[in-house]
């Protein structure tokens, strides 16, 4: 246990150091896992002889590598350091100040992926008060409320703004992301073209080079001399070959009139 301690120090002051390596993060990680693995502390257990001292060593080692994967966009090891983490929070050790905040990012995360269900069937299992209370909590709440309305630069403007906890601005990032196609797809439905400064207001992009290099993952043509956006793939051409909107339309129309004329 005593090289485990020591091991436990070098992970605490490398994972605060800004001029740590993250290879040395996940040599120490590596090491710890093993460690705690050997001596029973990675999954707690009602049987287990180990001491409260202990088992919060483990709980921190886990909690700082949930915190890593996200630093350095590991989404599949957040996932299971949380998953190692449940029994430690269900346990009688004396809560963790890194509680709130995993629990903030682990809501992001499912909102950033698009888990709506999930995210709403966390939020009930939690205390009100400690969701209306923390601040850490409201960040996704809001994010999702936002979301759910509709009021998509309510989103940008918090994602702008600083977040609690530094590590929250990778999930808010992939939300953008998200957002960002949802809009897309709006558009390619609703416009032909659209002006490129347009096209970056409504896509919330600060320069052109962004909405240039986000085109191009959409299979979008942009016109260089006119600014000149046109949402036109090979996908889309063979879809309005295949259902004549205008013609819809208008039949629909003629429709609409004899049947009113009718009653």
């Amino acid at each position: 246990m005593t090289s485990l301690g020591a091991m436990h120090k070098a992970l605490v002051a490398a994972f605060s150091s800004p001029a740590s390596k993250p290879e040395e993060v996940r040599t120490l990680l590596t090491k710890l896992k093993i460690g705690l693995t050997e001596h029973n502390l990675l999954v707690p257990s009602v049987a287990s002889s180990a001491s409260k001292a202990d088992l919060e060593m483990a709980r921190s080692v886990l909690e700082m590598g949930a915190f890593y994967s996200v630093r350095i966009g590991d989404i599949p090891g957040f996932d299971r350091y949380l998953s190692l983490l449940t029994p430690f929070y269900d346990s009688t050790l004396s809560a963790s100040e890194n509680y709130e905040p995993l629990l903030g990012l682990r809501l992001l995360r499912l909102l950033s992926s698009n888990q709506i269900s999930a995210f709403h069937t966390l939020i009930e299992t939690l205390p009100t008060d400690l969701v209306n209370k923390s601040t850490f909590l409201q960040h996704p709440v809001s994010l999702e409320r936002w979301l759910m309305e509709g009021s998509y630069s309510k989103v940008w403007r918090l994602s702008r703004e600083k977040p609690p906890q530094h590590e929250y601005a990778f999930f808010v990032d992939l939300l953008m992301d998200m957002i960002r196609n949802e809009i897309a797809s709006c558009e390619e439905k609703a416009y032909d073209h659209l002006a490129l400064h347009d096209a970056a207001t409504l896509l919330f992009f600060e320069n052109l080079d962004q909405v240039l290099a986000f085109a191009q993952t959409r299979g979008w043509q942009v016109n260089p001399s006119t600014q000149v956006v046109s949402f036109t793939s090979a996908e889309a051409a063979h879809s309005a070959n295949a259902i004549p909107k205008k013609a819809t339309i208008a039949t629909n129309l003629v429709f609409a009139k004899e049947l009113e004329s009718i009653v």
